[in-house]
């Protein structure tokens, strides 16, 4: 098999793995009691990446052959994703078992992004051209985990005892697991010299904020990363939302809400496409503040719409999500693999997930739940729940505009 196709494959599973339970989680912890929890599920993925993403890039770094740690990250994040799935409505349980699948998924996010860059220049190919098609599949791995979810009901009410979108993501973290020791290797950097205590630890990553243009690009990459994970916490919860009300309850969108918020994740596999070119004839911060008005537009779009004569506006907010996503996500990634030298490149992607899926997305999550909390679950009647909705949509909405606002003015590159 071509190389192409190798991390092709790589890219389709490491997404499916999350696509399988990410956007539907909310929806069965609202259904399981745990509504007012949601956000610490969602935090969680943030609070582990603010270690292990750096940990295991260290590893990869000087110790472990980046593809080998990847494989034995997923097979970890499979036998704990297989507990959590069998942990029923006990919340203590279940949010163990989470805890500890999440804490070896996180960081296989940054470093099969580390390994396949270091594949693809390996065998001599331009990673800015050639790792964005690659990624697309990654995002078409997401919708099939998605919408496998959605039509055999593993996160909708029937299975409210037993969330069985966690064993879904377990057998395919399983696969990936394995398949992972079939790649080509990738060398340590470990070169038989002896290291200092900072250089065992890999801690010359942060040397990178040194750099005002890059001290600043991680400062903004961690508000940024604030809202990466609230609609995938409170979009599928607010939908379903819709169904105990008379007027919207038998309409396709309120009772598909994956299927629907599956259309964010097509609009990635397209704006992925547009990056090589919007990098190279516009830079990374015109692409990142395109991408910070973008989230603007989705948590207003979302305030604004509904699954009834609405439902255009969700289909837009589900449209720009693309461009919100992937212009910071992929074209982030892409900037630090450009400005960190090779022997930190596992180290650095680690420190930008550290940031983003890290600091930004515990405040993000626990920031929303409170507001969600505030507006939404202080009430009852689902009319009134709505109402609440579209005020906390609407304060995501202000929060992102001020970002992107204090990004047009701070930062600088010429990269």
């Amino acid at each position: 098999m071509g190389i192409r196709f190798r991390l092709t494959l790589l890219s389709f599973l490491q997404f499916a793995i999350w696509g399988a339970y990410l956007t539907s989680m909310g929806t069965y912890l609202a259904g399981a009691g745990m509504a007012s929890k949601i956000g610490l599920f969602y935090a969680m993925q943030g609070i582990v990446s603010l270690f292990m993403p750096a940990l295991v890039g260290i590893a990869a770094d000087r110790w472990a052959p980046a593809q080998k740690m990847l494989g034995v990250c997923h097979l970890l994040s499979a036998l704990f994703m297989t507990g959590a799935g069998f942990a029923g409505g006990d919340f203590g349980v279940l949010f163990t078992f989470y805890s500890l699948g999440v804490a070896f998924f996180m960081p296989t996010i940054a470093l099969s992004n580390s390994v396949a860059y270091h594949i693809l220049e390996q065998n001599g190919k331009d990673t800015v051209k050639v790792f964005p098609p690659i990624r697309v599949f990654g995002t078409v791995g997401f919708i099939c985990a998605m919408l496998v979810t959605n039509f055999v009901h593993f996160g909708g009410e029937s299975m409210q005892t037993l969330p069985h979108q966690f064993v879904f993501s377990a057998v395919l973290a399983l696969v990936l697991g394995v398949y992972c020791f079939t790649l080509p290797n990738v060398p340590t950097d470990n070169d038989g010299k002896i290291m200092s205590m900072r250089q065992a630890f890999g801690l010359d990553a942060f040397k990178l904020f040194r750099d005002r243009n890059m001290a600043v690009f991680f400062v903004f990459s961690m508000l940024l990363g604030v809202s990466l994970q609230i609609t995938n916490a409170f979009a599928n919860p607010f939908i379903d939302t819709f169904r105990g009300i008379a007027e919207f309850a038998g309409t396709w969108g309120a009772n598909n809400a994956n299927a629907l918020i599956s259309l964010s994740q097509i609009s990635e596999t397209l704006c992925i496409l547009l990056i090589p070119f919007c990098l190279k004839r516009f830079g990374i911060k015109a692409v990142m503040l395109v991408a910070m008005l973008a989230w603007v537009l989705r948590f207003g779009l979302f305030g604004a719409g509904d699954p009834g004569g609405g439902v255009w506006m969700f289909v837009a907010s589900m449209v720009v999500y693309g461009i919100a996503f992937d212009f910071f996500n992929i074209s982030g990634s892409l900037y630090v693999n450009r400005c960190v030298k090779p022997s930190l490149r596992s180290s650095g992607q680690g420190l930008f997930v550290m940031m983003t899926n890290g600091l930004g997305a515990t405040i993000g999550t626990l920031g929303a739940q409170v507001v969600v909390n505030r507006f939404v679950y202080v009430h009852a009647d689902p009319l009134a729940q709505i109402g609440g909705w579209s005020t906390a949509w609407y304060v995501f909405a202000g929060f992102a505009l001020v970002v992107a606002l204090l990004f047009a003015i701070v930062f600088r590159t010429k990269n």
